[in-house]
């Protein structure tokens, strides 16, 4: 059995409703196969839905997380992401994972990075698609903040993995197996 992750510690943050389920419960899965712990946070404990009825159970609240804890930090997107992007602990989630061995956001998550300041100079994908809080598409709301947008299924730049949404969870989720599996801890 391949165990490629064993030891890593990734941290999954979820919106308590609402987040895609492809994009959490494809990595999930492909990272506890491989033998990591993952811990999944939400703005609050307990159970998280996603958009079609996929069940997460967040065990910390973004205010309990302590970043230096993981090897990864991986915000999953979903029509949920305005709750997350909203809540400062996440943008400050972001801001320390930086220099984490992987951060990593797919979907409409990619703009929580965005709005931390992480992506800038940095190629990043996102999905396309309007954002009403920003008033543009969610492509011009990362070069707004200084991304180069690529419009990739899964984009790679440094320690730094987009997707652009459900159909890339299975490359997303093996692009951060890659990035962790070349990090000793």
């Amino acid at each position: 059995m391949d165990k490629t992750l064993a030891g890593k510690k990734i941290l999954m943050i979820v919106a308590p409703e609402r987040f895609r389920d492809e994009e959490y419960a494809v990595p999930h899965a492909h990272f506890i196969g491989l033998g990591a712990k993952v811990t999944v946070a939400s703005l609050k404990k307990g159970m998280a839905t996603g958009m079609f009825g996929v069940k997460a159970e967040a065990t910390v609240t973004l205010i309990e997380v302590k970043t230096a804890d993981y090897d990864a930090v991986v915000f999953v997107g979903g029509s949920g992401t305005p709750l997350v992007r909203a809540d400062a602990r996440a943008v400050e989630i972001a801001k320390e994972a930086k220099g984490h061995p992987v951060l990593a956001a797919i979907c409409w998550a990619p703009t929580i990075l965005a709005k931390a300041g992480v992506l800038a100079g940095r190629k990043a994908t996102v999905w396309q698609g309007e954002d009403a809080e920003y008033g543009m598409t969610t492509d011009k709301m990362l070069e707004k903040n200084g991304a180069k947008y690529t419009g990739e299924e899964v984009t790679v730049d440094g320690n730094i993995v987009t997707g652009n949404g459900p159909h890339a969870a299975k490359r997303f989720a093996e692009a951060i197996e890659k990035k962790l599996a070349s990090t000793a801890k």
